[in-house]
């Protein structure tokens, strides 16, 4: 296993879910809840791929520090948590967004 491409494998799913759980989000305060939906199962998708290279690595270390630990691999983490962040409060945000009432109901 390349450790350098793992880790990089884990920044990019753990963007892809950072991105997708934003536009979710930007969708969703446009009142695009469809495209929101399907976005943010897209950020949830990516998200599992990535801990399961996070598991992997972690399998790999054994907790005895076996693997090198760098700026890339804390940044890949920093990553990961962030997305996983912004999932969790982009989904609270989405519903919230889905209980306001639209502009043809406010008139």
């Amino acid at each position: 296993m390349d450790l350098e491409q793992t880790i990089v494998e884990l920044l990019v799913h753990a963007g892809s879910a950072r991105s997708h759980a934003l536009m979710a989000l930007q969708h969703a305060r446009n009142g695009d809840f469809q495209t929101s939906h399907t976005l943010m199962a897209e950020s949830q998708q990516a998200i599992k791929e990535a801990h399961a290279i996070q598991t992997t690595l972690i399998g790999l270390d054994e907790g005895g520090g076996k693997l090198p630990v760098n700026l890339i691999t804390i940044h890949a983490q920093d990553h990961l948590m962030n997305a996983m962040v912004i999932q969790d409060l982009a989904g609270d945000m989405i519903e919230l967004y889905r209980r306001m009432p639209s502009q043809e109901e406010k008139i």
